[in-house]
């Protein structure tokens, strides 16, 4: 299967890793607009400055992993050039834009897969497993702030240009809020503030959404980026019902500088009122055995024609969420969701 790869960064190289170790896969492209320095596995293959080149070795599969301003239009073009698509989460700087993305691959027979990594991770799933078994209504607690500097704050400003952290960041968790609950979202609110001279005066490093849904759980999400951020309590996952709840309890998780740290769990703590309960989760997958899992998933939702409705469904509807909370901070109004699913 042929393979172009958009997106030298962080997640970009991982995915072409990946691959490049995949016994079905054959890189025919890298495209990233300007040089980067790349891992010795990835030296030889044919490097290009725009999408448009690389679209020209007629790739089978494409992914997509550049700033998020241009996931949209690079997945259309992809499938209309013949392409089933990875991208990288978030699926579109707009809840518009998304959709259409969805609308193009089903006219089309395209498979699409957005990267939402916590799915590929045995650990997350056994958490949404032991929240589920309390059952609802929930309450969820969750953040990831980052206390970034140097490049890494450089990346986020970059980020931040087009997409906030509570959107670029909130997509993955209020996903899992979504696979516990299994209800759907009717009104979202948030709040935010800019911390920062550094970003546009229109943008907010830091930002929390509150989200009800209609089986009466509701959850609250925060991400914050900078210099300036705390790191006390910037880790927090926690899943409450009447029976008990469900957390994350390893104390260092998320700093900027490891990002395994954004997505191992360590162990998870069932607490129900006849005592508390410690499941431990030795060898957890790294960040690149995630991403392997990841393109292994997207493979084979090639080769064994795999329903992705439900998949693409989610995540329009996660990032509905997030971009209403977005919205939200910008209006200091909550907003009602209408039919999303």
């Amino acid at each position: 299967m042929k393979v172009l790869v958009a997106g030298l960064g962080n997640m970009g190289r991982s995915h072409a890793l990946a691959y490049h170790t995949h016994p079905q896969a054959e890189i025919v492209g890298l495209v990233n607009r300007s040089d980067r320095e790349l891992p010795e596995a990835l030296e030889t293959y044919p490097q290009f400055h725009s999408f448009e080149k690389g679209l020209a070795t007629k790739p089978d599969l494409v992914c997509i992993a550049t700033y998020s301003d241009s996931h949209a239009d690079y997945a259309i073009s992809a499938m209309e050039a013949g392409a089933d698509v990875f991208v990288e989460k978030p699926l579109a700087t707009t809840l518009e834009d998304a959709i259409r993305v969805v609308e193009t691959a089903k006219r089309l027979g395209r498979k699409l897969v957005v990267g939402y990594i916590l799915r590929h991770h045995p650990s997350w799933q056994r958490l949404i497993t032991e929240a589920r078994d309390l059952g609802g209504p929930y309450v969820f607690r969750m953040n990831l702030n980052q206390q970034s500097d140097g490049p890494t704050w450089e990346t986020h400003k970059a980020l931040m240009k087009t997409t906030s952290p509570i959107v670029d960041c909130g997509v993955h968790y209020v996903d899992v809020m979504c696979q516990i609950t299994d209800a759907a979202p009717v009104r979202v609110s948030g709040m935010g503030l800019r911390l920062s001279d550094e970003i546009a005066p229109d943008m907010y490093n830091y930002g929390q959404l509150q989200v009800w849904f209609d089986d009466g759980s509701v959850g609250w999400y925060e991400a914050g980026w900078g210099p300036m951020m705390s790191e006390t309590a910037f880790f927090v996952k926690d899943v409450v019902s009447s029976s008990g709840s469900v957390s994350i309890v390893d104390s260092n998780k998320g700093a900027s500088d490891d990002v395994d740290g954004h997505t191992k769990v360590g162990g998870i703590l069932i607490h129900k009122p006849t005592g508390d309960r410690l499941i431990e989760m030795p060898g957890e997958p790294g960040h690149q055995d995630l991403c392997d899992a990841e393109q292994t998933f997207m493979m084979n939702s090639i080769s064994a024609d795999i329903d992705l409705t439900r998949h693409m469904t989610d995540a329009i509807q996660s990032l509905a969420i997030c971009m209403a909370a977005d919205e939200s901070i910008r209006t200091g109004q909550p907003v009602d969701l209408g039919d999303i699913r």
